[in-house]
């Protein structure tokens, strides 16, 4: 079928309005003797619309008189009719063919220059050296030898690890690798392990330092879980001589150590999310269906090559690809091809009921507490909750309470921590 309609458009085809009283005569009759209609459609109780090749059009008017009908020609397609239409306007083609061969000649130069990858080296340091090898804006590309300018990088930046050179139509992407050296030492400046937020205790495992919580206890956010300094007391001398009657005995000294305080502190943290979802509500989706439409924009005019004028939608949504011609010697050309991708959106309302209203709003305010939860947190307990606020609407609202067990304990320096605002310890 496709063939077929291909074959009619390049020997040119017509569109047809039979009249009669004998229209299903007429059809079977043409099939009959080879003749091949296509797009048939009733248009009225006597009248019918076909397509139909112009060199069928002869034949088909000794059926017409056969059964007693007539036809007119209402449009003329394809190939023979648009070379008559553009005989006359011999400008445009002359223009359409300057235009081509033009658009031909750009096309086999480079204009655009993309560097991807890079994270400490700047583009334009590895623009400058491609271009020791020929790589700039308004370059052949039968001159460019991607190999040649992905070696020069490697040796001439000591940086760059890997690179790749692709043409790409009138762009040229430069896509390198970075060589990333581990520079990391080991921190080994006293400090504390602090509370980073509020929590009640669960478990207290010392590695290195001081314990200052203990289970059962609730801190709020600063608080020093395990301390980086160690104190020892000073036992007196044994050889000391024993106290007089009714001395006291002097108060004991301690030695301070200070260390990079290093262990795990787990507590229940508290968490709240919120969620609501109305009985009824109107949905906005994609259906799938996308039409494209593609013209050419010479200065304020415009020519559509293909696909429709405006949307053919009722509710769509649009993108736009435009791309115009690089200056040549600074002078802007006025051409673009302007590509309009319509997609069609399909507008729903949907009546959850008050089941479903619930669901949904309470895995919102899961989902709002599962993004605060760190990484590792285990959920103890969870509760939900309907909110009922006293007036008849038509929203459920939910809040769910989650009990996680987390680590809530944070390296500071001694420093960092003697700069922020320090929380004492809560006993419950």
């Amino acid at each position: 079928m496709v063939l077929l309609r291909l074959f009619s458009f390049l020997m040119g085809y017509v569109s047809l309005v039979v009249k009669g009283d004998f229209l299903e005569k007429f059809v079977n009759m043409a099939a009959s003797r080879g003749i091949f209609l296509w797009d048939i459609s009733r248009i009225g109780q006597d009248k019918v619309k076909v397509k139909v090749r112009i060199t069928d059009v002869r034949p088909l008017r000794h059926i017409a008189r056969a059964t007693q009908s007539g036809f007119s020609i209402v449009e003329r397609r394809g190939f023979p009719f648009l070379i008559h239409r553009l005989k006359k306007r011999k400008l445009l083609v002359m223009g359409g063919i300057v235009f081509l061969i033009a658009l031909y000649v750009l096309s086999s130069f480079v204009w655009f220059i993309t560097v991807t990858g890079n994270e400490k080296l700047t583009d334009a340091e590895i623009k400058k050296i491609a271009a020791e090898v020929g790589l700039t804006p308004g370059a052949a590309k039968w001159d460019l030898d991607p190999k040649l300018i992905e070696r020069t990088i490697r040796e001439k930046i000591p940086a760059v690890a890997w690179a790749g050179v692709y043409v790409k139509g009138t762009r040229v992407i430069i896509e390198i690798a970075e060589r990333k050296l581990v520079t990391e030492r080991p921190n080994k400046e006293p400090a504390h392990i602090v509370a980073r937020k509020a929590g009640l205790i669960k478990e207290v495992l010392v590695l290195n330092g001081q314990a200052m919580v203990q289970e059962g206890e609730t801190v709020l956010p600063g608080s020093i879980l395990i301390s980086g300094e160690i104190k020892e007391e000073v036992k007196p001398d044994p050889s000391n001589q024993p106290l007089p009657e009714g001395q006291e005995p002097p108060e004991p000294q301690y030695i301070s150590h200070f260390v990079r305080a290093k262990g795990f502190v787990r507590a229940r943290v508290w968490y709240e999310g919120y969620g609501e979802c109305a009985l009824t509500e109107t949905v906005e989706k994609m259906s799938g269906k996308q039409r494209n439409s593609i013209c050419i924009k010479i200065g304020s005019k415009e020519i559509i090559i293909s696909g429709p004028e405006g949307s053919p939608y009722q509710h769509y949504e649009t993108k736009e690809i435009v791309k115009s011609l690089p200056k040549w010697r600074n002078i802007a050309i006025p051409v673009e091809i302007r590509n309009v991708q319509y997609s069609e959106k399909i507008i729903e309302r949907i009546d959850h009921g008050k089941a479903g209203a619930q669901k949904i709003a309470e895995a919102k305010a899961l989902e709002e507490i599962n993004t605060k939860l760190p990484k590792g947190a285990k959920i103890a307990e969870r509760r939900l909750e309907i909110i009922n606020t006293g007036r008849s609407e038509d929203i459920i609202r939910v809040k769910a309470f989650v009990e996680a067990i987390e680590e809530i304990g944070v390296s500071k320096t001694f420093k960092a921590f003697k700069e922020e605002k320090v929380w004492p310890n809560v006993q419950n």
